[in-house]
């Protein structure tokens, strides 16, 4: 059987960094993020029982290696779980191709595990689904959930994400300029670990996960962007002061941060973030994304994406193969 299964990337709002338990993708503690409409990725997965392996293709390149064994995880999961006991033929496509740190892990995995399931007929609760996933990519719990979502590291002793809001509950818009780079995101999590600013990180960002959740809730999009900047000038502080010193940002995010904060000191109202990668969203009220995207062409940037927020996987029968 065929299925096909799209899926929206996300913008960490409270970033999590680091991991407590690398194998099973378990964070340190909750996290809040956004779905990005105008981004997405489409993942077609046959069952084919007469294949002698799995074949997976990103992008149009054959996957080997670590980012195989991440995909050879879930499918293996889903084959114990089944009991289905041929292979798969995995065929995945972003939407955008350049630019690191746009969440597209997180929409991959989730398209994965809907595809995967359609194709198998497997009915799998919600929970469960956003459980096995995670094994993939641990921000694939929130591409799965849609919208504005929670990913708990422990809730009754199980790591998922849910939604909060529906996707219109909230005014935001979202500029994007994707900035490449040739850094891993695991290299990230993993360095993140030898900081001394971890610790203090641990204990400020729980305060932090509420105070966005409660600003979700009443659609309050002026601290949404405010805790989101500060959040990720934590995270990137944090990441920057490992024992490699890994600094993730290039010229451009500089740029595109001075930028921002010249259109703020003019009075429009508007926030950078950014996630484990140098790509930068810009939050804001929807009707000023214009008038930001012509600010940031302005510099010479032509890779301006403008974006609302956007919904939880679904299946298409407009398969890739």
């Amino acid at each position: 059987m065929k299925a096909t299964a799209i899926a929206h990337p996300i913008q960490g709002l409270i970033k999590y960094h680091g991991l407590k338990d690398a194998t099973l993708r378990i964070p340190f503690h909750d996290s809040i993020s956004v779905c990005i409409d105008a981004l997405h990725t489409t993942t077609t997965v046959e069952s084919v029982s007469s294949l002698e392996k799995d074949s997976v293709t990103i992008n149009d390149k054959k996957v080997e290696g670590t980012e195989f064994e991440r995909v050879h995880t879930v499918l293996n999961k889903l084959r114990e779980k089944t009991g289905y006991s041929g292979f798969f033929r995995v065929v995945s496509r972003n939407s955008v191709t350049s630019g690191k740190g746009l969440g597209f892990s997180a929409s991959g995995f989730a398209a994965l595990g809907v595809a995967i399931c359609a194709a198998l007929k497997f009915d799998i609760d919600y929970v469960s689904l956003s459980e096995l996933i995670r094994l993939g990519a641990g921000s694939a719990t929130r591409s799965l959930a849609g919208s504005f979502a929670i990913w708990y590291a422990n809730k009754d002793g199980k790591s998922y994400a849910e939604p909060i809001v529906k996707p219109n509950a909230v005014d935001l818009g979202m500029v994007i300029v994707p900035v490449p780079s040739t850094i891993k995101t695991e290299e990230a999590h993993s360095e993140v670990l030898s900081s001394p600013m971890l610790k203090a990180r641990l204990r400020h960002v729980a305060k932090l996960v509420r105070v966005m959740e409660e600003a979700i809730k009443t659609g309050d999009v002026a601290t949404i962007g405010r805790l989101a900047e500060e959040d990720s000038l934590n995270l990137h502080a944090s990441t920057m002061t490992g024992k490699a010193h890994l600094v993730l940002w290039e010229p451009e995010t500089i740029r595109i941060i001075k930028e921002v904060q010249q259109m703020r000191r003019e009075g429009i109202p508007v926030w950078f973030s950014m996630d484990t990668g140098p790509s930068v969203f810009i939050n804001t009220y929807i009707k000023n994304m214009e008038t930001i995207a012509d600010r940031l062409r302005s510099l010479g940037l032509s890779n301006v994406i403008k974006s609302r927020v956007g919904g939880n996987p679904f299946l298409t029968d407009k398969h890739l193969f």
